[in-house]
């Protein structure tokens, strides 16, 4: 998030929410904790870089499902991130231009040296924006791809009502928001301290119900309050082996690193210790050593439908 925007701007969508700390501007979701400083950004893209790594295939079969054509001309990223759901839709939509919207200008910067490294730099428009301020100028896209983000901003219906305005007539909205944050390690592990990584999750957690309070909102009935018809909802399970992909022992590493900030002053000191080893890159213990590390989450998606006159003012 961009620590100069309110504290609700949208990042973008990794799967951990990059945010939570992702605020609107989060695939993302990566963050688990609620870290700041010179180096949060920066940390925040590298988590939301491996989660688009390791779940790009689930990630293009979502965007696969989507109720639309393939003729789609004008699409809308809102809380980009660092381009997961961007470069996902311009490989489904080989026609359309994709307007990527962050908070971040980190996640930004990121993102267009990727579309210049993959030839699709002329393909899109990056826009830096707080979400929960006035919006600029989006025209009137066809698409709008909301990923791990609408959970960040300080008025969800309101911004739903915005992008119903915003969208062209008979445009889509597909909403992607997490159950909840992925695991990793086995649930009797490590040895010495067997859970460890759940009594992780339910300490961040806790703060998160504090400091991002419409995440696990209704978002169905959110979107029909909106004015959405709703079209399709499912929800995607995910469950990949780390033995596969050396990429997963990465992304489990820098999302208990995020993870350990929110969750240390709840930790007792076993527990802590055997984090601690786990994070420590150079130990025997490292979790970049172990073979039995699997990717675990949900996602949900909804697509809906602008339809019929619009529902009130979007301010």
């Amino acid at each position: 998030m961009n620590h100069h925007a309110a504290p609700h701007a949208a990042h973008g969508a990794t799967e951990h929410d990059p945010d939570d700390g992702h605020g609107p501007g989060r695939d993302h979701e990566p963050d688990h904790g609620t870290d700041s400083g010179p180096g949060h950004d920066h940390d925040q893209a590298d988590l939301l870089d491996l989660d688009a790594e390791v779940l790009a295939g689930h990630l293009a079969d979502i965007v696969a499902s989507l109720p639309v054509g393939p003729a789609l001309r004008r699409v809308v990223d809102l809380g980009c991130g660092t381009g997961a759901g961007t470069f996902a839709l311009l490989a489904r939509f080989p026609d359309a231009e994709v307007t990527a919207v962050d908070s971040s200008a980190d996640h930004l910067r990121r993102l267009r040296e990727k579309a210049a490294a993959s030839g699709t730099a002329g393909r899109v428009r990056t826009v830096q924006a707080d979400l929960d301020a006035p919006w600029p100028d989006l025209t009137a896209p066809d698409l709008v791809w909301a990923s791990a983000s609408l959970h960040h901003m300080a008025d969800p219906g309101r911004t739903l009502r915005r992008v119903r305005e915003l969208l062209a007539p008979g445009g889509l909205l597909a909403v992607v928001e997490l159950a909840g944050f992925p695991r990793f390690l086995p649930v009797d592990a490590p040895e010495e301290r067997p859970g460890l990584e759940e009594r992780c999750h339910a300490a961040s957690e806790r703060q998160h119900a504090e400091h991002v309070p419409h995440r696990g909102a209704d978002w169905g009935a959110m979107l029909t309050a909106a004015g959405f018809t709703v079209e399709h909802q499912r929800t995607v399970s995910v469950h990949l082996d780390g033995a596969a992909d050396p990429a997963v022992g990465r992304y489990a590493l820098q999302s208990l690193r995020r993870m350990r900030g929110s969750a240390a002053p709840v930790l007792d000191a076993g527990d802590l210790a055997a984090l601690d080893r786990l994070l420590d890159t150079e130990g025997p213990d490292s979790i970049l050593k172990r073979a039995d590390l699997t990717v675990r989450t949900e996602r949900t998606v909804w697509a809906a439908r602008r339809t019929g006159e619009s529902g009130g003012d979007p301010t």
